[in-house]
């Protein structure tokens, strides 16, 4: 009986592999099995978290707690396994596929960044959901030439970049210590 059943699935597995192409079918049997591997595995670790909450009360049945947690988390381990294979093969042997072969239609675009939409204020035309400009201070630009000797020239210097004066160090650690 169950290998007329297994012959069955075969050959319509065959069907569709002729039908849609096997690279379309693999890929198909790929994104299935991810999703639902996904969903069996979300609920193995559900039902791992149930069984760790009252594995403790074995221990009053002077069993070993551990032990108990481990057999018990292997069985359940196997029977996900065995029942994702036998929803993977239920899945496709009554899978359907809908293949459109025109040309790849454009979706609809919103704008690019939803968080940055346009919020012009119709009194004074200023954008109120525009990052702020970064504040400059006039006294901390860098001149035009890096003068190693003189620090008025070396502008606004980050933290972890080397001293601009050429000691090696990191400007932290020299002239930026505090």
């Amino acid at each position: 009986m169950r290998q007329r059943l297994r012959d069955a699935g075969d050959r319509k597995m065959a069907e569709k592999a002729a039908n849609y192409g096997p690279e379309v079918l693999r890929m198909v049997e790929k994104s299935l099995l991810l999703q639902l591997l996904d969903q069996h595995w979300k609920d193995h670790l559900l039902q791992l978290d149930h069984l760790r909450s009252g594995i403790g009360l074995r221990a009053y049945g002077q069993r070993d707690p551990l032990r108990e947690y481990q057999t018990e988390a292997f069985t359940m381990f196997e029977t996900m396994l065995v029942s994702l294979r036998e929803q993977v093969t239920n899945v496709l042997c009554h899978l359907q596929l809908q293949v459109d072969r025109g040309p790849p239609q454009e979706l609809p675009r919103g704008p690019a960044h939803p968080m940055r939409e346009s919020h012009v204020d119709p009194l004074t035309g200023e954008n109120n959901a525009a990052p702020p400009a970064p504040a400059r201070s006039p006294g901390r630009r860098a001149a035009v030439t890096l003068d190693p000797k003189d620090p008025a020239t070396w502008g606004k210097v980050p933290r972890n970049a080397l001293c601009p004066c050429g000691t090696g160090k990191k400007y932290k650690h020299c002239h930026g210590a505090a």
